[in-house]
């Protein structure tokens, strides 16, 4: 256990020293893998269906906001309708907007879950979409994952129904008698969506909880209650799931990792805290995160210059007389010379005081 914690604060470290560059490059990855899903179901468009045009649009959507992404791959699904007829991309165009002004408005900031949800069906692990956004987002990630829903089983159904829609050339009702039938009739798009936004909505509530363990009791409940709603929707519409990959996909994908890299509290050190303020009461839970002391190695290189270059330092001898500065004379000698100037100046002081005319009158008056 403390070396999956030693990895897990590694790997936080290296995302926060080098974020600005591995964040753009998981916009590119993403936006990446979600256009080759767009082209690898769609594909009627020999024009969008290239790589070069993906990897543009994924180098565009890298360094712009996430919505970006959205539209990009909206304009790419409306492109390969459009190769199937001008009414199956105006009915794609009418249900984005239906879609925009009914519940995308609201949730601005989540949209990204709606490029998450295909993805989520086209890699089979649908149920770890609803339990990842109730854990690491709020209840309002319900509506971008409905969204998702949507979106998913259109390119789907509009996959089956390719040769029937190229065939009908002129008839327009028919064509969108078809498209809307095959999605508003689809059962199972209906009980996916519902599972959706009931799982969503069950573990964000029960995850903002206040007892202990809130967060693998979220995992538990919201894979229950997908595999609940599943299951009693296929006994009642006759489809087929395996609940049992249902069910390692919850436990192991979500509960573990989820839970471990995200999360990562220690539950055994929790603590309880009361105090007021003039004006309200405070109960506060603090829940410490798992942390452990990672060490650190320094190395030091020897060798044997620097060995030799530190004996001797060690070994040098401090010499008094020696000058300190270069060119200055050593002390004694420096005091001798100031003494012998200070003698010739109080000489030449004396011989400078005396009266050399008074001293000649008085030698010739003895005279």
């Amino acid at each position: 256990m403390t070396a999956l914690l030693e990895f897990k604060q590694k790997i936080k470290g290296i995302y926060a020293q080098y974020e600005m560059y591995l964040l753009p490059l998981l916009k590119f990855v993403l936006a990446l893998v979600y256009f080759i899903w767009i082209n690898t179901n769609m594909g009627y468009m020999t024009a969008l269906d290239n790589i070069f045009v993906v990897l543009i649009l994924s180098l565009i959507c890298c360094i712009l906001p996430s919505g970006m992404m959205i539209f990009a791959g909206f304009a790419l699904m409306v492109g390969h309708c459009y190769a199937l007829g001008i009414e199956v991309a105006a009915f794609l165009l009418v249900l984005i907007l239906f879609m925009m002004i009914l519940f995308l408005r609201f949730s601005s900031g989540k949209n990204i879950v709606l490029v998450f949800t295909p993805l989520a069906f086209a890699f089979d692990i649908p149920v770890l979409l609803p339990i990842g956004c109730g854990l690491l987002s709020s209840a309002v990630s319900a509506l971008p994952a409905a969204g998702g829903v949507i979106i998913y089983y259109f390119v789907r159904t509009v996959r089956i129904q390719s040769q029937a829609l190229l065939g009908m050339d002129s008839d327009i009702v028919g064509k969108l008698t078809l498209l809307s039938d095959s999605l508003m009739k689809n059962g199972e798009m209906w009980l996916t969506l519902i599972a959706f936004i009931v799982v969503v909505l069950a573990v964000n509530l029960i995850r903002t909880r206040m007892f202990d363990y809130a967060w693998r009791i979220a995992i538990v409940a919201g894979g229950v209650i997908y595999i609940v709603i599943m299951l009693a929707g296929s006994m009642s519409l006759g489809i087929s799931i395996s609940v049992f990959s249902l069910i390692i996909y919850t436990v192991v994908l979500v509960g573990i990792i989820l839970e471990f890299f995200v999360f990562g509290g220690d539950y055994t050190r929790t603590e309880r805290l009361e105090y007021e303020d003039d004006d309200y009461y405070y109960y506060v839970k603090a829940v410490p995160k798992a942390l452990v002391a990672t060490s650190e190695r320094s190395i030091k290189k020897i060798n044997g210059e620097s060995a030799r270059e530190e004996r001797k330092s060690a070994e040098r001898v401090v010499n008094y007389s020696t000058p300190l500065f270069q060119g200055e004379e050593p002390p004694k000698k420096k005091k001798r010379v100031q003494e012998t100037e200070a003698a010739s100046v109080v000489q030449k002081a004396d011989i400078e005081d005396i009266d050399f005319e008074k001293k000649l009158e008085e030698s010739l008056k003895d005279l």
